[in-house]
């Protein structure tokens, strides 16, 4: 979830992604997003297992900006809104 181009980014996982950007599209989570005003979803990725997705979520946290901007433009490089593309 993003706030905008090159805005505040906002990394988590979730077993059901449709719910769960609606919830932060609409201000439903409290905490880093809501305050933030991350609501646009800019990047996602599958996997196979939660466990799988949390351990590449941790991952990414320990990432610089820089290269989750490089990972989010690689999939979506005008940071459009892919919440219509799950929805």
């Amino acid at each position: 979830m993003a706030s905008g181009r090159n805005g505040t980014i906002y990394i988590g996982v979730t077993s059901n992604l449709p719910v769960r950007a609606y919830q932060h599209r609409n201000g439903l989570v409290e905490g880093f997003t809501k305050k933030y005003g991350c609501k646009l979803l800019v990047w996602y990725e599958a996997h196979d297992t939660i466990e799988d997705a949390r351990q590449r979520e941790l991952r990414m946290k320990k990432w610089k900006r820089l290269w989750k901007l490089s990972e989010i433009e690689r999939l979506n490089p005008n940071w459009t809104d892919l919440y219509e593309t799950i929805a």
